[in-house]
């Protein structure tokens, strides 16, 4: 049974984040009204995900995150924003947060980013090994379209960033999340030339198109390159995609409030916040990220 502890002053809010996941029965719940609650149950009995709101009396989210940080770095925390608590939010993902989902998009959101971050967590505990007599490695895929590959990738990867001690258990996880962003954006934005537009306002044509796409040409030839690069001092993934590319110029600013609310504002912001250098190619098809010890 996989334990969620849902963390919010506002009971109406506890309940309906629960009613949101509880349709999968292998999930139970426990729940406190803040930080410091949440902290108490911590040290009783550590759930494997902590979902929390941000604006709570005793201890806000923000602290929450660095405690939960601190004492419990195997367990992931994913925050819930509301309308006027961007900044914070920020500051929590930098703290060490796995991933956060606005108010707002609740029904939408929630339960697929809790499944995300679950089966990144479950990843992480099922091969943290380190490889001492390992000093560099280096991986390179060639996938396509599929979606289902980008996990084992994303797997692959963060076990070479842990066992050469690039990051630790709970940087993993957000290595994980950026990484994953990225692969899923060369796939739907870049092969298979999805707009966010669509995504925003029709989850099902967007998936829907995604399937058709996969079989016509030009998209279904087109492949996504991976490369990276792991030592002991830093980590260097790049993903290149087949697809025509856009002006780099153009992407939105992910600290912008206003781009908090929006998929591609969100997706832009993990990768920026959990890597510690991001920059594309001159025509777009191409991201690196670099992933520095910081030990």
């Amino acid at each position: 049974m996989t334990t969620i502890l849902i963390v919010d002053d506002s009971a109406v809010d506890r309940r309906l984040a629960q009613g949101l996941l509880e349709k999968c029965p292998v999930l139970s719940f426990m729940y406190a009204a803040n930080g410091k609650e949440a902290v108490e149950q911590l040290k009783v009995s550590p759930p494997d995900l902590v979902l929390t709101d941000l604006q709570m009396p005793e201890m806000n989210g923000l602290e929450l995150v660095k405690a939960v940080r601190e004492k419990h770095p195997l367990v992931p925390v994913i925050l819930m924003t509301a309308q006027g608590s961007e900044e914070i939010a920020v500051q929590a993902l930098a703290s060490g947060a796995a991933s956060y989902v606005p108010k707002s998009r609740l029904a939408r959101d929630l339960e697929s980013t809790v499944e995300s971050v679950l089966a990144t967590a479950r990843a992480q505990r099922r091969h943290a090994r380190l490889m001492d007599c390992v000093t560099r490695s280096h991986l390179s895929f060639v996938i396509d379209n599929d979606p289902s590959l980008v996990a084992a990738v994303v797997d692959q990867l963060q076990d070479r960033v842990v066992q050469l001690g690039v990051c630790d258990e709970t940087e993993r996880i957000r290595v994980g999340i950026a990484l994953e962003e990225a692969l899923i954006n060369a796939v739907y934005h870049g092969n298979l030339e999805l707009t966010s537009e669509l995504r925003e306002s029709d989850m099902n044509a967007y998936y829907a198109l995604a399937e058709e796409r996969r079989s016509e040409e030009p998209y279904r030839s087109r492949l996504v390159h991976v490369d990276a690069t792991v030592t002991r001092h830093e980590a260097t993934f790049v993903v290149r995609d087949s697809g025509a590319g856009f002006d780099p110029a153009v992407l939105p600013d992910p600290t912008d409030p206003e781009n908090l609310e929006k998929l591609t504002g969100r997706g832009l912001l993990l990768i920026r916040t959990f890597m510690d250098e991001v920059r594309y190619n001159p025509t777009g098809n191409e991201i690196t990220m670099v992933k520095r010890n910081g030990r």
